[in-house]
């Protein structure tokens, strides 16, 4: 059993986990998987810190390798691995050897759900639905300024309702179906910032053997 856990700053973020999970699969991980998102949020007074909720969640979920995940947003592709690896500086001798994987999306993880039509169709609970959805090319999802915004409206267009139907209509939750509905992540290929994030994959892989049977 290999078992992961993504540490993220929202719980939006837990979509990222069955695409997490593919990216091991298909390179190599040749056991079962066990993701797990780390929810700090019912402590008394989580930590601020990045450095201290990587401890905190590795105390609580309990993992072979984690995943940070920093939406780059205005700062910066570069500046959210800085982070990320002076945090890793910082880490007790619990966990410093711990694998550590960095995601970044570009702008925003929602730049990486824009691309499965017939997924956004079943998520948004009108699989066979007709109305035209406007997807943005693959190569320039990581370019749009605000890519939950544009998931959330193709969600509710997909949907088919309208009026109060529509308003009752939660994209929020229909985006946790789309994850679990995408059954191939490998158009992501096409961005730069997912190519780093399945190098970096590939390479723990290898590095602990995970591609080989025990």
């Amino acid at each position: 059993m290999l078992r992961f856990t993504l540490l993220s700053d929202g719980s939006s973020d837990r979509v990222l986990l069955p695409m997490l999970e593919w990216l091991l699969t298909t390179n190599g991980v040749t056991f079962p998987i066990q993701p797990q998102w780390a929810d700090l949020r019912r402590m008394p007074n989580p930590p601020r810190e990045l450095h201290e909720r990587m401890v905190e969640a590795c105390r609580q979920y309990p993992c072979d390798l984690m995943f940070i995940h920093r939406d780059a947003e205005n700062a910066g592709y570069q500046q959210r691995v800085t982070e990320i690896r002076v945090a890793i500086t910082k880490l007790d001798e619990e966990i410093e050897n711990l694998p550590i994987v960095c995601v970044i999306p570009v702008r925003m993880q929602e730049a990486w759900f824009l691309f499965d039509e017939q997924a956004l169709r079943e998520a948004s609970g009108n699989p066979r639905g007709r109305q035209k959805l406007n997807l943005p090319p693959i190569r320039q999802c990581d370019q749009i300024a605000d890519p939950k915004t544009l998931l959330h409206k193709l969600l509710r267009q997909a949907s088919g309702r309208r009026g109060r139907r529509l308003k009752q209509f939660k994209p929020e939750q229909a985006v946790h179906l789309l994850a679990l509905n995408i059954n191939n992540f490998s158009p992501l290929r096409a961005l730069d910032a997912f190519k780093v994030l399945e190098a970096d994959v590939q390479k723990i892989i290898i590095k602990n053997g995970w591609n080989k049977l025990g």
